[in-house]
């Protein structure tokens, strides 16, 4: 062969080698700015009149309140909070909105009235030392909401009927120090309280706001009885119960005689997951459950038929109403996927007619990330264990590095949706494992109580089983596992470092709990009420100290080998940033490769946008450094 002749071969086969290289990844890296970054819009709510839309936009870093006019195209900021982000607000009238906000990054939320004009402005709690819920917002009461706060005693709330314009608060509600739920009629008067010894909880009624609380119901906390509503009459009440059930359904009950006068409806497989309600009818209209999407029943004839029409607009995607206003002939409708963060629809119900008004993040695209499928395997003791699998866009998907990627809790589920963390990882190259291990809510209550003391146990278990279930399927290096979490996935991390040393080449944890000794001393005040239940749940300290002392990584510290990211708020209010420094001290003892971002002004979780983002630059170089995926440069 002639020597011109060798050099143009090697070259198109340099070519051809570049080329392929190029062509393993279908897409290609998303900037985490992008990613990461404040929406252009969320959290749509329409005005009483539906002429107005409030929504969060970012201004200043920080999602503020924004209000645009249908009638003249406008918009204006009435919020200009710098220093954290509105967490959510509520139209009050065609005039006013209240926002709740964690002024001071400590986990407690201030309650703001803020008016489109720019007059009447207040902060109507101290969010410094306590923290405010908003119960009842009376939409036939410009002027009044009513609130529960833990300003009193800050282990438990009372409930105030509060005036917009003094900031006069009136006592409607006084908790005697065991009262973890309260309930208004539709007529915004408080009939329902729900009081705890720790494991039982029982109802109480009155008729008026006049007589004092009468106990008509005891159920252990493992059974589920949550008053949600009143019926149209303010007589019987809408429960989510599963007693004497496995499964949670939505039934109606009537409170004077204490009896479960029907079934509305009960899945077979999942429990009830949320309802929906007509203000104008005062009437429930339907049901949403997980099985492994979200899927919707309607019994109320006009609702079906709106959700009908909508998914013959929108097909192919999951359709949420969001909000609507006073009279319910105007909807602000979310659809979204797995692949979809989200786009805001307003639907005409009497023209039957859909116009777009915002995409959440318009800068992302479907194509550029995974499908979320489905998957299940058997626990070591036989118990089945759902969850979802994601691949990255390759051409090939074989010998993949994979994220396996605990949920927080642990009684939450992972659910089919747009998961920004999952996608970064998938688009970095890795294969995402989340596990509905057992106590995860929504499979019913025999699955929930599984979990039951079981925090490192078999909870960790299904963790271990699932990544080796993943292994077995083929497509992965079982080699280059990493395992991540936050909260309680987060402990899980530090679990199954110790557990398991040799699954995982490495770990990240973020407001991972490290000691359950000191999570049970040091639990928040108005978690106070739940010890009795905690102790049930997670374990005694002096009954099971043995048990705990298993289960918790401080314990375990010793049978650390892998290098760990470790990312945590100094102002946690339910892992101390103490406790996080003592276990990364006999980390360093034991020689332990230890990456440590601690932020000033941050609680349980980073809220702030520049600290998300520094943490997943670190998230992605930590990965990259370790398991070899992909990075941005």
């Amino acid at each position: 062969m002639k020597k011109t002749n060798k050099i143009f071969l090697f070259s198109l086969l340099a070519i051809l080698f570049i080329g392929c290289q190029n062509q393993e990844y279908k897409t290609e890296i998303i900037p985490i700015e992008s990613l990461f970054k404040n929406p252009k819009s969320i959290a749509l709510k329409l005005s009483p009149s539906g002429n107005k839309i409030a929504h969060l936009k970012s201004w200043n870093n920080r999602l503020n309140v924004f209000v645009k006019n249908f009638s003249n195209n406008t918009e204006i900021q009435i919020t200009h909070e710098k220093d954290a982000s509105v967490e959510s607000f509520f139209w009050i009238s065609e005039t006013k909105v209240l926002y709740l906000i964690d002024k001071y990054s400590n986990d407690n939320k201030a309650l703001i009235c803020v008016s489109l004009d720019g007059t009447n402005n207040k902060e109507l709690t101290d969010s410094k030392n306590f923290t405010t819920y908003v119960i009842n917002v009376l939409p036939e009461f410009e002027d009044e909401i009513i609130i529960q706060t833990n300003e009193r005693d800050q282990t438990v709330f009372d409930v105030y009927r509060l005036n917009l314009l003094s900031g006069k608060k009136i006592v409607i509600g006084k908790n005697p120090g065991n009262v973890t739920h309260w309930l208004t009629d539709n007529n915004g008067k408080l009939r329902i309280s729900v009081k705890s010894d720790g494991v039982n909880n029982v109802i109480q009624y009155r008729k008026t706001e006049r007589e004092n609380f009468k106990e008509v119901k005891t159920v252990n906390f493992t059974t589920q009885f949550y008053p949600v509503l009143f019926t149209k009459n303010n007589k019987n009440l809408y429960v989510l119960s599963n007693e004497g059930s496995n499964r949670t359904a939505l039934i109606e009950y009537d409170v004077h005689r204490n009896y479960e006068t029907k079934v509305l409806y009960e899945h077979p497989e999942v429990d009830v997951e949320y309802i929906y309600y007509s203000e104008k009818k005062q009437e429930v209209t339907g049901v949403s459950y997980l099985t492994w999407k979200r899927e919707f029943t309607f019994w109320d004839e006009d609702r079906a038929e709106i959700q009908k029409n909508l998914e013959r607009q929108i097909p192919n995607m999951e359709l949420n109403k969001v909000s609507t206003n006073k009279n319910e002939d105007k909807l602000l409708i979310k659809a979204s996927s797995d692949k979809s963060y989200g786009t805001y629809y307003l639907y005409d119900v009497t023209k039957d007619t859909l116009i777009k008004i915002s995409e959440i993040s318009p800068w992302l695209n479907d194509y550029q990330f995974s499908d979320m499928k489905p998957i299940r395997f058997k626990s070591r003791d036989g118990l089945t264990i759902n969850g979802y699998l994601t691949l990255p866009q390759m051409e090939i998907t074989e010998n993949l590095p994979a994220v396996i990627l605990p949920h927080g809790g642990p009684w939450y589920r992972d659910k089919w949706s747009f998961n920004k963390k999952v996608q970064f990882l998938a688009n970095r190259g890795y294969a995402v494992l989340q596990i509905n291990f057992r106590g995860s809510v929504g499979y019913g209550k025999n699955f929930w109580q599984a979990g039951f003391k079981e925090w490192g146990g078999a909870i960790q278990n299904d963790i271990t089983d699932g990544t080796n279930w993943l292994i077995k399927q083929g497509i992965i290096d079982k080699n280059r596992i990493a395992i991540m979490g936050s909260s309680f996935g987060g402990f899980s991390v530090l679990e199954g470092v110790s557990k398991n040393p040799n699954l995982y080449q490495c770990g990240i944890s973020q407001a991972g709990i490290t000691d359950l000794f000191a999570f049970l001393e040091t639990i928040p005040p108005t978690w106070s009420p739940f010890r009795a239940m905690l102790y049930e749940m997670i374990g005694n300290p002096v009954e099971d100290e043995k048990m705990i002392e298993s289960q918790s990584p401080l314990f375990n510290v010793d049978k650390i080998k892998v290098p760990l990211f470790i990312a945590h708020g100094a102002n946690d209010s339910k892992v101390k940033k103490t406790d996080v420094d003592l276990f990364i001290e006999k980390l360093n003892e034991n020689g332990v490769k230890v990456k440590y971002l601690l932020k000033d002004n941050e609680g349980h979780g980073f809220k702030k946008e520049e600290n998300r983002i520094e943490y997943y630059k670190e998230v992605e170089s930590f990965l990259a450094k370790y398991l070899k995926g992909r990075i941005e440069k």
